[in-house]
């Protein structure tokens, strides 16, 4: 897709305050547990690789990927610590996995014996590195039952083509005030764990919900997610035991200002009509940006006032009701910090009904990334 650099509409990553809330969580680490910068999804839509380097240079040791097309971004830039790919790589890419010596996820004995025909297929030299994922309540991946575990356990220690590198769960709801369901995905990783050798190199709970509330309940290695980006996990309902900085603010800029008389209509649908003459300013972004339609309505900061969007958003921009006449290119922040005025992620998450990880995440490749603070500092962290 083509980068949108030639128009004002920008992502601006804070590389310093991506470091704060890196270092924040490293100052909680009492025994030695490592942090694994998560940055699937481009970096939760920040740039895998800047914030690759900036995790890297605030102390984590490894990566965390969904894919094994992340990972492999990641060697082709220069990364040669440990990188876990979370999701499920093909069997098939086996010869791959081995060569770099990327770790990846084993969930299920299907998997483990596919990945064994696959390695001696493509005769390879080096080991498979293997986390086994065990499934305490998330329902998506891994192990449930433990005869079907020892039955992995098995075959993999019959298996030297594997090293069983780590073993870990996933917490679905360690972010809630409400801590049943936690304890319940405690224990059943507790009899996981009394199922597999205490000599696993990772052992691994912590999510950053887990970090930030659970002390990182039994992990010498935490993932270190949505944190590290600044938002909290739990949106409004938890609050994090030290300040997170949102790294991201996204910003763009007036390209037309003009004044609509009262009863005039703006954008598809006609749904919005002027109830008096108003300044009405445009701004080029739109759903193809990953700022979705359901933003009709939502405050946008223009020159220390909240203006309203209105009418429908557009494939490539956006209507906003001005205070008062202003000229082209006025700044205008769609999120982040301007002034006095602040609009969060999570204020725009509770306007739409989703989660704060996913506006970042669904901003599209055509926003250009701008990295600002590279000069990183121990100071304020």
């Amino acid at each position: 897709m083509t980068i949108g650099f030639l128009r004002p509409t920008k992502a601006v990553v804070d590389c310093q305050a991506l470091y704060h809330n890196i270092k924040n969580e490293m100052a909680t680490i009492k025994d030695g547990a490592e942090i694994f910068a998560v940055v699937k999804a481009n970096g939760y839509g920040h740039g895998a690789l800047k914030v690759a380097e900036v995790a890297k240079k605030a102390g984590a040791s490894g990566f965390c990927v969904s894919l094994l097309d992340e990972a492999l971004e990641l060697r082709e830039a220069g990364f040669h610590e440990p990188i876990l790919v979370l999701g499920i790589v093909e069997p098939r890419h086996v010869a791959i996995l081995a060569q770099e010596r990327i770790s990846t996820t084993a969930a299920s004995l299907e998997w483990l014996k596919d990945a064994s025909r696959y390695w001696y297929k493509f005769e390879c030299e080096d080991p498979l590195l293997i986390h086994v994922k065990i499934d305490t309540g998330m329902g998506r991946l891994g192990f449930v039952e433990e005869v079907d575990m020892r039955a992995a356990l098995e075959f993999i220690q019959e298996h030297p083509e594997f090293n069983l590198e780590g073993l870990f769960t996933h917490f679905a709801k360690a972010d809630s005030k409400d801590n049943s369901y936690f304890d319940m995905q405690q224990e059943r990783f507790r009899k996981a764990l009394a199922i597999f050798p205490t000599t696993i190199r990772y052992i691994h709970t912590s999510n950053s919900a887990t970090a930030l509330w659970h002390d990182h309940w039994r992990s010498n290695m935490i993932r270190l997610g949505v944190e590290m980006y600044g938002l909290n996990p739990s949106g409004a309902e938890l609050e994090p035991p030290f300040k997170l900085e949102q790294a991201m603010s996204l910003i763009s800029s007036l390209v037309q200002v003009k004044r609509l008389k009262k009863g005039e209509r703006i954008s598809y649908g006609a749904e919005y009509q002027a109830q008096q003459d108003e300044w009405i300013g445009t701004l080029p972004i739109g759903y193809a940006d990953g700022f979705i339609r359901h933003f009709k309505g939502f405050n946008v900061i223009v020159d220390g006032h909240y203006a309203e969007i209105v009418g429908r958003v557009c494939m490539d921009q956006c209507m906003i009701r001005l205070p008062y006449a202003l000229s082209v290119g006025t700044k205008v922040t769609i999120f982040g910090k301007d002034g006095e005025l602040v609009n969060t992620f999570q204020d725009g998450a509770e306007y739409v009904d989703t989660i704060n990880y996913e506006l970042p995440c669904i901003l599209s490749e055509r926003v250009p990334r701008i990295y600002i603070n590279e000069e990183l500092s121990d100071e304020d962290a």
